[in-house]
């Protein structure tokens, strides 16, 4: 089930698991001032604070501006999130307004990149590589029989709960759309910036996934990458495509179609390449130098008591 809602008394527990870690790289001038940074972070933006915005995004970049300065430069670069919203359904509280929600998720991940930036040690980096790879994918065809009973519900009215109507349309949608295109080219991208790699794909793709990949990864810093160079939707797991699985990014759409294995796929592909590159060396703070003698004269005595 996705989102349950809360008090639910259906709930067991989680579907999956989440990556609350913060990937972030910094660039600096030869002065030492921060140019920009790049942040790697998997949740969805769905805090919907109104209108057409960055959602939390925004605050993200407002919390590292406000230290570093209105001129940083800030990249955001969603990991893999496909199944993870800022939506806690186990929590017993009221949720927070959608502004409050969008300030609260961007300043805290904000905070996190700020506290990174300021541990970072900075020194050249190289290489910087990239590879790509690019597999071409079956979809998940749906039966004749589901095909023109959809095609018969589209033609009436959606009525009060256009939930049916809905998913009929996309069936329609995709059956159209396999006769033209049934299958999908799908890119698998790894950047190296010397220690680190982005692994990136173009699916809103399962943070199982990503997780996998960062396991696997032989760099000391990976940062999956979702919806990049395209967008083939959602890329869920086996399991959630199998007989205990289920919920709505699994449902069988125009967007969501892909071969069942085509998450695993994606995943071997990414990892297969990051093993192609060479790791390059993490910078490293100078170290103090052999012990001369003379230790501070302030504080070099015992306790006075009078």
């Amino acid at each position: 089930m996705t989102h349950p809602r809360q008090g639910n008394p259906d709930i067991i527990e989680p579907a999956g698991p989440t990556d609350p870690e913060v990937g972030v790289i910094g660039a600096w001038d030869a002065k030492g001032k921060l140019l920009g940074c790049v942040v790697n972070f998997a949740c969805h933006a769905t805090t919907s604070p109104g209108g057409i915005s960055a959602n939390y995004i925004y605050y993200l970049e407002q919390a590292v501006r406000g230290f570093f300065g209105p001129e940083t430069v800030v990249v955001f670069l969603p990991g893999c999130c496909g199944d993870i919203t800022q939506v806690d359904n186990l929590s017993p509280y009221v949720n927070p307004k959608p502004e409050q929600w969008a300030k609260l998720v961007g300043g805290r991940v904000g905070a996190e990149a700020v506290k990174v930036l300021l541990t970072i040690e900075p020194g050249a980096v190289s290489p910087v590589v990239s590879k790509t790879k690019t597999l071409n994918l079956g979809r998940r065809v749906p039966r004749p029989r589901r095909v023109k009973e959809c095609v018969e519900r589209v033609a009436r009215e959606p009525g009060p709960d256009p939930t049916e109507w809905t998913f009929a349309k996309e069936i329609v949608l995709l059956d159209a759309v396999i006769q033209k295109q049934p299958r999908v080219d799908v890119e698998v991208q790894v950047v190296q910036i010397g220690p680190a790699v982005f692994v990136s794909n173009p699916a809103e793709y399962f943070v199982e996934y990503g997780l996998g990949i960062k396991r696997e990864s032989p760099f000391a810093f990976t940062f999956p990458v979702e919806l990049a160079n395209g967008c083939v939707g959602y890329v869920p797991t086996e399991e959630a495509l199998g007989p205990r699985g289920g919920g709505y990014e699994t449902r069988l759409t125009y967007y969501s179609n892909l071969e069942p294995t085509a998450g695993t796929q994606i995943m071997r592909a990414g990892i297969d390449l990051a093993k192609q590159l060479t790791p390059g060396e993490l910078p490293t703070r100078a170290k103090v130098g052999p012990w001369k003698g003379g230790a501070w004269s302030y504080g070099s005595v015992p306790p006075e008591i009078d």
